[in-house]
């Protein structure tokens, strides 16, 4: 089996390598590719894979190259983890919508929009390439953020494809963790969209345990996701992290009007793991990894893999199309949710409909989000605006023409095509 990194040279990489050469009897990989456009990062990244991958035995062939339709040759798998316009386009996403009293955020949000039309059509590129040079039955498995609308753009240009993200795998080893009990037992039912889900169920053993979790550990629960317990207890569900920027968004704009970018903090981060990369001596993941973000990736991204290659109806969270699974969205909305993996591809488990509080939420932002893969296509500033407009933590015209107006000077070329 062939598995093509494209953004090899992520500070991730060495906890997929991690997880593949750890979970080898799950995933037999004996071409592993490391694409990255970034000479720096591909050496430097690629020298820590081959001493990672050559300390645990690893019995296949590892290629580090800047060459795309090599990378992508005969690959069974092509994962998808790339961040255009690097550290330094996120930093502007994260401050320019501030500029205009709006939330800075890398994939919710304004910020999540200037990332998605940056995304997008590079994406998209990339698939299109894959599709002519990957195997005939390849699966593209997308990490890259906004995970959702780049998903939803794959699907709708045609390709097998499939959004992963690691937000329930990390509820699932926490949750586990207060429960005491091995992560394999725990199967968290996570709908809604990428970056906006609820946890309305935790099975262990096919049991919900859900309110004995509120009950007995709704404080650590909620210091996680940095929102009231007593808000987890109305709801009857664990909001993701990233729904602090909707139930708490005056409190979250007052922190970063006030406090350092994200982006800082993440450069400072890998600045520090690729120096750590550059040692010869080193050869297992450091430490230090772990505050990138991205926790449980490998094991998230290996246990899909797996699951599509063998066929093992193995149930993974994962963003597909809706089908009619969630009632109130549009079939072919990208939602994510929990779904049974076969060789032919994913498909959603059964899900009761949102209730309402969580049902109008989830509607505007996929609306927000047909708008925004349309528009990273077409590069419509009309259809632009109307994304933002859609968007619940915009909406107003004035703030959305701001928007749109910052975000060109800012290097929005997709736009720019359509404004000259």
């Amino acid at each position: 089996m062939k598995v093509a990194v494209v953004g090899g040279g992520s500070t991730y990489t060495p906890e997929l390598v991690s997880g593949l050469a750890r979970e080898r009897e799950k995933l037999d990989v004996r071409e592993l590719v490391l694409h990255d456009i970034h000479p720096g990062r591909r050496e430097v990244v690629g020298g820590m894979a081959g001493r990672m991958l050559e300390r645990a035995g690893f019995l296949g062939t590892l290629t580090v190259t800047d060459d795309l339709d090599r990378a992508l040759e005969g690959a069974d798998f092509v994962l998808v983890q790339i961040r255009v316009g690097g550290q330094e386009a996120r930093l502007r996403d994260e401050t320019v919508p501030l500029a205009c009293g709006c939330i800075g955020q890398e994939t919710t949000g304004a910020g999540g929009f200037a990332k998605a039309l940056r995304t997008v059509p590079v994406v998209l590129e990339i698939a299109e390439r894959a599709r002519k040079r990957a195997s005939s039955d390849a699966w593209i498995i997308d990490f890259t953020n906004p995970v959702g609308i780049v998903t939803r753009a794959l699907l709708d240009a045609g390709h097998r494809a499939v959004g992963l993200c690691n937000v329930a795998i990390g509820f699932q080893r926490s949750f586990a963790r207060l429960l005491g009990v091995e992560p394999e037992r725990v199967l968290v039912d996570q709908v809604g969209l990428n970056h906006l889900t609820w946890v309305r169920a935790v099975r262990v053993d096919g049991e919900d345990v859900l309110p004995l979790l509120i009950g007995e550990h709704g404080d650590e629960i909620a210091a996680e996701v940095e929102l009231p317990r007593r808000l987890l207890e109305e709801l009857g569900a664990v909001p993701s992290y990233y729904l602090r920027y909707f139930y708490a968004h005056d409190e979250v704009l007052a922190e970063q009007l006030a406090g350092t970018p994200r982006a800082v903090t993440v450069m400072e981060i890998e600045e520090r793991l690729l120096e750590m990369y550059r040692d010869p001596a080193l050869v297992e993941k450091p430490a230090l990894l772990e505050q990138r973000g991205g926790a449980f990736y490998s094991e998230a991204a290996i246990g899909l893999a797996a699951s599509l290659a063998n066929g093992d109806g193995g149930v993974h969270v994962v963003d597909v199309r809706n089908a009619g699974t969630l009632a109130g969205l549009a079939a072919d909305d990208a939602v994510e949710l929990p779904a049974r993996v076969e060789r032919d591809g994913p498909v959603p488990l059964d899900q009761a409909p949102l209730a309402p509080e969580l049902l109008g939420l989830v509607q505007h932002v996929a609306a927000y989000e047909r708008l925004t893969a349309q528009a990273a296509v077409s590069g419509d500033l009309t259809v632009a605006k109307k994304a933002l407009l859609a968007h619940p933590l915009i909406g107003q015209h004035a703030m959305a023409d701001e928007l749109l107006e910052r975000l060109l000077e800012a290097g929005a070329e997709r736009l720019r095509g359509a404004a000259a």
